[in-house]
């Protein structure tokens, strides 16, 4: 009853042989300590995509884009009792894309999300370096600045922003996942509290190229995307499941090829 008045219909049947089939893959389990993930290396890909991406969430430094917005929009002629209005005008352009990528989602994809928002904040990432750099010889330059902000916040919404809360949900099953969120949130507070205090002494040392740690943190996130981040899109958790497990045992037989993890014999090396 609490699923058709969430999801508006009476036919739920795919959804709850889906449930259903999870719950028995975790018959007699217990709910798993964060600890235990660590310690568990039936997770271990799974936890490891958590970990990666949740930092990226904080390091890639999108945070740290109000830092500078202040000292652009002035540079670029905006009176500054209108500043502040322009900077919230900001903080809305995230929280749109964040919204209108959860409306995408299941369109897009998981991977194409990821991969688009962190390839195009690491080109904008260089393009706002060598513009801060120019920002007094040549009087476009800030205009470039503030698109270049509005551009890095916006590829950030709408795709780590939207992508990286619901990962957790996906590849951890109903015993693990508390315990994989409260990884995960730690992990953001964590990271905002380093980037936040890191940042000043980032800026004073690299001045107008203080980009360059978040443009290869976006870099290095893409590319654990790529090769290891499997796309969730369409799949149930089981299937979703299965992709991991054959990463994280991920052996051979007598014969040299992999069989399916029903006839794995998983040894203490």
């Amino acid at each position: 009853a609490a699923l058709q008045k969430l999801r508006g219909t009476s036919d739920l049947s795919a959804e709850l042989e889906e449930l259903l089939a999870e719950q028995a893959a975790v018959e007699g389990q217990r709910a798993k300590n964060p600890w235990e993930l660590f310690q568990n290396p039936a997770v271990r890909w799974q936890l490891a995509s958590v970990v990666v991406l949740s930092s990226a969430m904080q390091l890639c430094g999108n945070d740290s884009m109000y830092f500078y917005a202040d000292y652009v929009f002035q540079e670029a002629g905006i009176p500054e009792d209108k500043i502040p209005y322009v900077v919230i005008g900001t903080g809305s352009c995230e929280l749109i894309t964040s919204v209108t990528c959860n409306m995408i989602i299941d369109y897009a994809g998981r991977r194409p999300l990821l991969l688009g928002g962190y390839i195009f904040m690491a080109g904008w990432a260089i393009v706002f370096m060598v513009a801060l750099s120019q920002q007094t010889q040549i009087s476009w330059m800030p205009y470039l600045s503030m698109a270049c902000i509005f551009a890095y916040i916006l590829s950030f919404g709408i795709g780590p922003a939207g992508v990286t809360g619901v990962l957790p949900t996906e590849v951890f099953d109903q015993m693990s996942r508390p315990a994989a969120y409260m990884i995960c949130g730690s992990l953001l507070w964590f990271n905002l509290f380093l980037v936040g205090t890191a940042f000043p002494f980032i800026v004073k040392s690299l001045a107008h190229f203080c980009y360059i740690p978040f443009l290869v943190v976006c870099v290095c996130t893409a590319l654990y995307v790529w090769f290891f981040l499997p796309e969730t899109k369409g799949k149930s958790f089981l299937e979703i499941s299965e992709e991991f497990r054959k990463r994280n045992f991920r052996t051979k037989t007598r014969a040299g090829l992999y069989k399916g993890p029903e006839e794995i014999k998983i040894t203490t090396l």
